[in-house]
Protein backbone atom coordinates (compact mmCIF):
# COMPACT_ATOMS: atom_id res chain seq x y z
CA UNK A 1 0.00 0.00 0.00
CA UNK A 2 1.06 3.21 -1.05
CA UNK A 3 1.14 5.97 1.68
CA UNK A 4 1.36 9.70 1.41
CA UNK A 5 1.42 12.05 4.24
CA UNK A 6 0.30 15.57 5.66
CA UNK A 7 1.17 17.67 8.04
CA UNK A 8 -1.64 18.90 9.96
CA UNK A 9 -3.13 21.23 12.85
CA UNK A 10 -7.00 20.82 12.19
CA UNK A 11 -8.26 23.48 14.26
CA UNK A 12 -10.88 22.88 13.18
CA UNK A 13 -11.01 20.63 10.33
CA UNK A 14 -12.56 22.97 7.30
CA UNK A 15 -13.14 22.41 3.93
CA UNK A 16 -10.16 23.56 2.56
CA UNK A 17 -8.68 20.72 4.54
CA UNK A 18 -10.98 18.77 3.08
CA UNK A 19 -10.16 19.58 -0.48
CA UNK A 20 -5.95 19.11 0.71
CA UNK A 21 -6.43 15.63 1.54
CA UNK A 22 -8.53 14.68 -1.47
CA UNK A 23 -6.18 16.08 -3.67
CA UNK A 24 -3.52 14.76 -1.76
CA UNK A 25 -4.49 11.44 -2.42
CA UNK A 26 -5.15 12.09 -6.11
CA UNK A 27 -1.97 13.98 -6.64
CA UNK A 28 0.44 11.37 -5.12
CA UNK A 29 -2.20 8.51 -6.14
CA UNK A 30 -1.70 7.32 -2.67
CA UNK A 31 -3.73 4.19 -1.18
CA UNK A 32 -4.09 5.91 2.10
CA UNK A 33 -3.21 9.41 3.46
CA UNK A 34 -1.46 9.75 7.12
CA UNK A 35 -1.79 12.95 8.87
CA UNK A 36 0.68 13.98 11.31
CA UNK A 37 -1.45 16.65 13.54
CA UNK A 38 -0.45 18.64 16.63
CA UNK A 39 -1.47 17.35 19.44
CA UNK A 40 -3.47 19.63 22.37
CA UNK A 41 -1.25 22.74 21.87
CA UNK A 42 0.23 24.71 18.44
CA UNK A 43 2.56 26.40 16.52
CA UNK A 44 1.39 29.57 17.34
CA UNK A 45 1.40 28.93 20.84
CA UNK A 46 -2.39 28.37 21.72
CA UNK A 47 -4.66 25.49 22.93
CA UNK A 48 -6.18 23.65 20.49
CA UNK A 49 -9.92 24.96 19.78
CA UNK A 50 -10.89 21.19 21.05
CA UNK A 51 -8.52 17.95 21.63
CA UNK A 52 -6.58 16.18 19.57
CA UNK A 53 -8.98 13.16 19.90
CA UNK A 54 -11.65 15.11 18.71
CA UNK A 55 -9.51 16.59 16.08
CA UNK A 56 -8.54 12.94 14.93
CA UNK A 57 -12.35 11.97 14.50
CA UNK A 58 -13.15 14.79 12.44
CA UNK A 59 -9.58 13.88 10.31
CA UNK A 60 -10.66 10.32 10.11
CA UNK A 61 -14.38 11.26 9.35
CA UNK A 62 -13.38 13.24 6.41
CA UNK A 63 -10.85 11.14 4.64
CA UNK A 64 -7.66 10.67 6.70
CA UNK A 65 -6.40 7.31 7.28
CA UNK A 66 -3.98 7.17 9.92
CA UNK A 67 -3.27 10.33 12.56
CA UNK A 68 -0.54 10.11 14.75
CA UNK A 69 0.68 13.03 17.25
CA UNK A 70 3.16 15.56 16.34
CA UNK A 71 4.81 15.62 19.96
CA UNK A 72 4.20 19.06 22.45
CA UNK A 73 8.40 19.74 22.05
CA UNK A 74 7.90 19.93 18.29
CA UNK A 75 4.67 20.72 17.57
CA UNK A 76 5.44 24.23 19.59
CA UNK A 77 8.05 25.55 17.72
CA UNK A 78 9.19 27.49 15.28
CA UNK A 79 9.32 26.42 11.75
CA UNK A 80 12.16 25.00 10.96
CA UNK A 81 12.23 22.73 14.26
CA UNK A 82 8.40 22.16 13.54
CA UNK A 83 9.28 20.65 9.57
CA UNK A 84 12.07 18.78 10.70
CA UNK A 85 10.24 16.78 13.46
CA UNK A 86 7.04 16.40 11.02
CA UNK A 87 9.13 15.17 8.17
CA UNK A 88 11.19 12.56 10.14
CA UNK A 89 7.74 11.16 11.40
CA UNK A 90 6.24 10.88 8.09
CA UNK A 91 9.79 9.38 6.87
CA UNK A 92 9.52 7.22 10.02
CA UNK A 93 5.60 5.99 8.70
CA UNK A 94 7.03 4.65 5.73
CA UNK A 95 5.34 7.65 3.70
CA UNK A 96 6.57 7.76 -0.45
CA UNK A 97 5.57 11.26 -0.46
CA UNK A 98 4.14 14.08 1.50
CA UNK A 99 2.00 17.20 0.05
CA UNK A 100 1.72 20.38 1.62
CA UNK A 101 -0.45 23.53 1.02
CA UNK A 102 1.81 26.64 -0.04
CA UNK A 103 0.54 30.08 -1.20
CA UNK A 104 3.11 29.32 -4.63
CA UNK A 105 1.52 26.20 -5.65
CA UNK A 106 4.52 25.77 -7.51
CA UNK A 107 6.64 22.75 -6.54
CA UNK A 108 9.38 22.63 -8.98
CA UNK A 109 9.99 26.64 -7.44
CA UNK A 110 10.22 24.81 -3.86
CA UNK A 111 13.45 23.12 -5.62
CA UNK A 112 14.88 25.87 -6.85
CA UNK A 113 15.03 27.33 -3.36
CA UNK A 114 15.92 24.66 -1.01
CA UNK A 115 18.85 24.55 -3.95
CA UNK A 116 19.63 28.18 -4.03
CA UNK A 117 19.93 28.81 -0.22
CA UNK A 118 21.90 26.10 0.31
CA UNK A 119 24.20 26.65 -2.45
CA UNK A 120 24.14 30.71 -0.94
CA UNK A 121 23.94 30.06 2.74
CA UNK A 122 26.73 31.98 4.60
CA UNK A 123 24.85 35.15 2.16
CA UNK A 124 21.98 34.63 3.32
CA UNK A 125 22.91 33.73 7.39
CA UNK A 126 24.98 37.43 7.04
CA UNK A 127 21.73 39.12 6.66
CA UNK A 128 19.54 37.52 8.46
CA UNK A 129 21.79 38.63 11.42
CA UNK A 130 22.41 41.98 10.10
CA UNK A 131 18.58 42.71 10.28
CA UNK A 132 18.00 41.05 13.76
CA UNK A 133 20.81 43.52 14.92
CA UNK A 134 18.86 46.05 13.29
CA UNK A 135 15.85 45.39 15.40
CA UNK A 136 13.58 43.32 12.71
CA UNK A 137 11.93 40.42 14.33
CA UNK A 138 13.51 36.87 13.31
CA UNK A 139 10.88 36.31 10.54
CA UNK A 140 11.02 39.81 9.53
CA UNK A 141 14.81 39.03 9.05
CA UNK A 142 14.34 35.86 7.53
CA UNK A 143 12.08 37.56 5.00
CA UNK A 144 14.00 40.16 4.09
CA UNK A 145 17.47 38.45 4.01
CA UNK A 146 15.54 36.54 1.23
CA UNK A 147 14.46 39.76 -0.91
CA UNK A 148 17.97 40.72 -0.73
CA UNK A 149 19.63 37.77 -2.38
CA UNK A 150 20.32 38.55 -6.22
CA UNK A 151 18.75 36.14 -7.98
CA UNK A 152 16.38 35.54 -11.22
CA UNK A 153 15.40 32.23 -10.77
CA UNK A 154 12.01 31.28 -10.12
CA UNK A 155 11.58 30.94 -5.95
CA UNK A 156 8.73 31.50 -3.70
CA UNK A 157 8.19 34.36 -1.94
CA UNK A 158 8.99 33.76 1.84
CA UNK A 159 7.44 35.93 3.18
CA UNK A 160 4.32 34.54 3.35
CA UNK A 161 3.28 31.58 5.94
CA UNK A 162 2.51 28.13 4.43
CA UNK A 163 5.49 29.35 1.39
CA UNK A 164 7.89 29.63 4.42
CA UNK A 165 6.73 25.83 6.00
CA UNK A 166 7.27 24.35 2.96
CA UNK A 167 10.31 25.31 2.15
CA UNK A 168 10.92 24.02 5.87
CA UNK A 169 9.02 20.56 5.10
CA UNK A 170 11.46 20.48 1.68
CA UNK A 171 14.84 21.50 3.74
CA UNK A 172 13.65 18.91 6.26
CA UNK A 173 13.44 16.17 3.71
CA UNK A 174 16.38 16.80 1.66
CA UNK A 175 18.56 17.17 4.66
CA UNK A 176 17.93 13.69 6.39
CA UNK A 177 18.04 12.14 2.46
CA UNK A 178 14.52 10.82 2.60
CA UNK A 179 12.87 9.36 -0.32
CA UNK A 180 9.91 11.12 -0.33
CA UNK A 181 8.36 12.55 -3.07
CA UNK A 182 7.10 16.30 -2.39
CA UNK A 183 3.77 17.83 -3.69
CA UNK A 184 2.72 21.25 -3.18
CA UNK A 185 -1.15 22.34 -3.08
CA UNK A 186 -1.75 26.39 -3.94
CA UNK A 187 -4.34 27.74 -0.94
CA UNK A 188 -7.85 28.13 -2.85
CA UNK A 189 -9.28 31.42 -2.13
CA UNK A 190 -8.61 32.24 1.73
CA UNK A 191 -4.95 32.95 3.25
CA UNK A 192 -3.42 31.60 6.30
CA UNK A 193 -3.70 34.41 8.74
CA UNK A 194 -7.14 35.84 7.46
CA UNK A 195 -9.91 37.40 10.09
CA UNK A 196 -12.80 37.22 8.03
CA UNK A 197 -14.51 35.59 5.32
CA UNK A 198 -13.48 35.94 1.56
CA UNK A 199 -15.58 33.16 0.38
CA UNK A 200 -18.72 31.29 0.42
CA UNK A 201 -17.25 28.08 1.35
CA UNK A 202 -13.14 28.32 1.87
CA UNK A 203 -12.23 29.97 4.67
CA UNK A 204 -8.82 30.18 7.14
CA UNK A 205 -9.30 28.26 11.03
CA UNK A 206 -8.25 32.02 12.14
CA UNK A 207 -11.72 33.51 10.64
CA UNK A 208 -13.56 30.13 11.69
CA UNK A 209 -12.46 30.40 15.51
CA UNK A 210 -13.03 34.20 15.08
CA UNK A 211 -16.52 33.95 14.23
CA UNK A 212 -16.57 31.34 17.08
CA UNK A 213 -15.77 33.29 20.01
CA UNK A 214 -17.60 36.27 18.34
CA UNK A 215 -20.75 33.95 18.08
CA UNK A 216 -19.96 32.83 22.15
CA UNK A 217 -19.33 28.91 20.11
CA UNK A 218 -22.33 28.59 18.18
CA UNK A 219 -21.06 26.28 15.16
CA UNK A 220 -24.04 27.45 12.58
CA UNK A 221 -22.39 30.29 12.13
CA UNK A 222 -19.58 28.48 10.67
CA UNK A 223 -21.65 26.34 8.55
CA UNK A 224 -20.81 27.34 5.33
CA UNK A 225 -17.08 26.72 5.60
CA UNK A 226 -17.19 23.15 7.38
CA UNK A 227 -17.93 19.86 6.56
CA UNK A 228 -21.04 17.92 8.54
CA UNK A 229 -18.45 15.59 10.45
CA UNK A 230 -16.50 18.71 11.91
CA UNK A 231 -20.27 20.29 12.72
CA UNK A 232 -20.86 17.16 14.83
CA UNK A 233 -17.83 16.56 16.16
CA UNK A 234 -17.79 20.44 17.51
CA UNK A 235 -21.56 20.33 18.89
CA UNK A 236 -20.60 16.73 20.28
CA UNK A 237 -17.14 18.13 22.20
CA UNK A 238 -19.55 21.38 23.35
CA UNK A 239 -22.61 19.14 24.62
CA UNK A 240 -20.14 16.57 26.56
CA UNK A 241 -17.37 19.11 27.79
CA UNK A 242 -19.36 22.63 27.59
CA UNK A 243 -16.70 24.25 25.97
CA UNK A 244 -13.99 25.63 23.12
CA UNK A 245 -10.74 26.04 24.23
CA UNK A 246 -8.94 29.87 23.84
CA UNK A 247 -6.32 31.08 25.26
CA UNK A 248 -8.85 33.28 27.76
CA UNK A 249 -9.44 30.04 29.47
CA UNK A 250 -5.72 29.70 30.82
CA UNK A 251 -5.16 33.44 31.53
CA UNK A 252 -5.79 33.04 35.48
CA UNK A 253 -3.05 30.12 35.42
CA UNK A 254 -0.82 31.87 33.35
CA UNK A 255 -0.90 34.77 35.29
CA UNK A 256 -0.44 32.54 38.44
CA UNK A 257 2.43 30.90 37.01
CA UNK A 258 4.32 34.28 36.14
CA UNK A 259 3.64 36.16 39.90
CA UNK A 260 4.23 33.38 41.47
CA UNK A 261 7.91 32.78 39.99
CA UNK A 262 10.97 34.89 40.21
CA UNK A 263 12.69 36.07 37.47
CA UNK A 264 15.35 33.54 37.24
CA UNK A 265 12.96 31.26 37.48
CA UNK A 266 11.47 32.34 34.55
CA UNK A 267 14.15 32.82 32.57
CA UNK A 268 14.63 29.23 32.70
CA UNK A 269 11.63 28.48 30.30
CA UNK A 270 12.15 27.80 26.84
CA UNK A 271 12.58 30.88 24.55
CA UNK A 272 12.45 33.65 27.57
CA UNK A 273 15.67 35.45 26.92
CA UNK A 274 17.19 39.24 26.94
CA UNK A 275 15.43 39.90 30.20
CA UNK A 276 11.77 39.60 28.56
CA UNK A 277 10.77 37.95 31.80
CA UNK A 278 10.54 41.40 33.60
CA UNK A 279 7.90 42.65 30.71
CA UNK A 280 5.68 39.90 31.07
CA UNK A 281 5.70 40.32 34.73
CA UNK A 282 5.03 43.54 34.62
CA UNK A 283 2.06 42.59 32.33
CA UNK A 284 0.63 40.30 34.25
CA UNK A 285 0.28 42.64 37.03
CA UNK A 286 -1.57 45.22 35.34
CA UNK A 287 -3.71 42.82 32.49
CA UNK A 288 -7.55 41.54 33.29
CA UNK A 289 -7.43 39.42 30.08
CA UNK A 290 -4.74 37.64 27.70
CA UNK A 291 -5.52 39.71 25.08
CA UNK A 292 -4.93 42.90 27.44
CA UNK A 293 -1.54 40.98 28.58
CA UNK A 294 -0.42 39.90 24.60
CA UNK A 295 -1.14 43.92 23.52
CA UNK A 296 0.98 44.83 26.77
CA UNK A 297 4.10 42.48 26.75
CA UNK A 298 4.26 43.23 22.53
CA UNK A 299 7.33 44.68 20.90
CA UNK A 300 8.17 45.35 17.39
CA UNK A 301 11.42 42.65 18.08
CA UNK A 302 8.90 39.95 18.97
CA UNK A 303 6.53 38.48 16.90
CA UNK A 304 2.98 37.89 18.31
CA UNK A 305 3.27 34.36 17.52
CA UNK A 306 7.09 33.85 19.32
CA UNK A 307 5.36 35.89 22.65
CA UNK A 308 2.55 33.65 22.68
CA UNK A 309 4.71 30.42 22.51
CA UNK A 310 6.82 31.69 25.32
CA UNK A 311 3.49 32.32 27.50
CA UNK A 312 2.56 28.61 26.88
CA UNK A 313 5.64 27.32 27.88
CA UNK A 314 5.56 29.37 31.11
CA UNK A 315 1.68 27.95 31.35
CA UNK A 316 3.32 24.32 31.10
CA UNK A 317 6.87 25.13 33.16
CA UNK A 318 8.69 24.05 30.14
CA UNK A 319 12.40 24.40 30.39
CA UNK A 320 15.00 24.72 28.16
CA UNK A 321 16.16 21.48 28.91
CA UNK A 322 12.59 19.70 28.49
CA UNK A 323 12.59 21.44 24.98
CA UNK A 324 15.78 20.93 23.48
CA UNK A 325 15.78 16.89 25.12
CA UNK A 326 12.45 16.47 22.74
CA UNK A 327 13.04 18.10 19.48
CA UNK A 328 13.99 14.73 17.51
CA UNK A 329 11.50 12.33 17.54
CA UNK A 330 11.36 9.23 19.61
CA UNK A 331 8.24 7.30 19.34
CA UNK A 332 5.34 7.49 16.95
CA UNK A 333 1.61 8.19 18.79
CA UNK A 334 -1.08 6.90 17.72
CA UNK A 335 -4.22 8.35 17.76
CA UNK A 336 -6.47 6.93 14.91
CA UNK A 337 -6.57 5.02 12.27
CA UNK A 338 -9.33 3.68 9.63
CA UNK A 339 -9.60 -0.29 8.49
CA UNK A 340 -6.94 0.91 5.80
CA UNK A 341 -4.96 2.86 8.29
CA UNK A 342 -4.78 -0.53 10.45
CA UNK A 343 -4.30 -2.91 7.31
CA UNK A 344 -1.35 -0.54 6.70
CA UNK A 345 0.29 -0.69 10.02
CA UNK A 346 -0.70 -4.80 9.95
CA UNK A 347 1.85 -4.71 7.13
CA UNK A 348 4.76 -2.53 8.03
CA UNK A 349 4.48 -2.07 11.92
CA UNK A 350 7.92 -4.82 11.89
CA UNK A 351 9.44 -2.01 10.01
CA UNK A 352 8.69 1.64 11.15
CA UNK A 353 12.11 3.03 12.75
CA UNK A 354 10.70 4.51 15.28
CA UNK A 355 8.59 2.48 18.47
CA UNK A 356 4.88 3.07 17.62
CA UNK A 357 2.92 3.93 20.85
CA UNK A 358 -1.22 2.68 21.02
CA UNK A 359 -1.02 2.79 24.26
CA UNK A 360 0.36 4.92 27.44
CA UNK A 361 1.37 3.06 29.64
CA UNK A 362 3.77 0.87 27.26
CA UNK A 363 5.75 4.50 26.28
CA UNK A 364 8.66 4.96 28.21
CA UNK A 365 7.09 7.80 30.40
CA UNK A 366 10.22 9.51 30.93
CA UNK A 367 10.07 10.09 26.62
CA UNK A 368 6.32 11.21 26.65
CA UNK A 369 6.45 12.94 29.94
CA UNK A 370 6.09 16.57 28.22
CA UNK A 371 3.12 15.25 25.87
CA UNK A 372 1.42 14.41 29.46
CA UNK A 373 1.88 17.55 31.36
CA UNK A 374 0.79 19.26 27.82
CA UNK A 375 -2.67 17.67 28.26
CA UNK A 376 -2.95 17.75 32.52
CA UNK A 377 -2.78 21.83 31.51
CA UNK A 378 -5.30 21.30 28.93
CA UNK A 379 -7.76 19.68 30.88
CA UNK A 380 -7.74 23.07 33.06
CA UNK A 381 -9.16 24.76 30.88
CA UNK A 382 -12.62 23.78 31.69
CA UNK A 383 -13.74 25.09 34.75
CA UNK A 384 -15.59 22.18 36.62
CA UNK A 385 -13.31 19.81 37.82
CA UNK A 386 -15.10 17.11 37.12
CA UNK A 387 -14.94 17.95 33.68
CA UNK A 388 -10.93 18.73 33.87
CA UNK A 389 -11.09 15.15 35.32
CA UNK A 390 -13.10 13.39 32.28
CA UNK A 391 -10.59 15.41 29.75
CA UNK A 392 -7.32 14.24 31.55
CA UNK A 393 -8.69 10.63 32.23
CA UNK A 394 -8.82 10.56 28.17
CA UNK A 395 -5.18 10.82 27.60
CA UNK A 396 -4.33 7.83 29.65
CA UNK A 397 -7.44 5.34 28.76
CA UNK A 398 -8.33 6.44 24.88
CA UNK A 399 -7.42 4.15 22.94
CA UNK A 400 -6.61 5.13 19.16
CA UNK A 401 -9.48 5.62 17.08
CA UNK A 402 -11.02 3.07 15.03
CA UNK A 403 -13.38 4.32 12.38
CA UNK A 404 -14.46 1.52 9.54
CA UNK A 405 -14.33 2.34 5.73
Amino acid sequence: MKASGVIVEYNPFHNGHLHHLSETRKMTNADLVIAVMSGNFLQRGEPAIVSKWSRTKMALKAGADIVIELPYAIATQHAEVFAQGAVALLDAMKCSAFCFGSESGNIAAFENTVQYLNEHDEQYNAFVQEYVKMGMSYPSALSKAFHSLDTDRTLVDLSLPNNILGYHYMKACHSMGSDMKAYTLGRKNANYHDQNFTDETIASATSIRKELRNREGNVHSVDPFIPESTKDEMKAYQDTYGILHDWERYFHLLKYRILSSTSEQLSAIYEIEEGIENRFKAAARSSSSFQEFMETVKTKRYTWTRLQRMALHILTNTSKEDMHAGMVPKYIRLLGMTSSGRQYLNMHKKELSLPLISKLGSADQNEISLDIRASEIYSMGAADPAIQKILLEQEFKQPPIYLQN
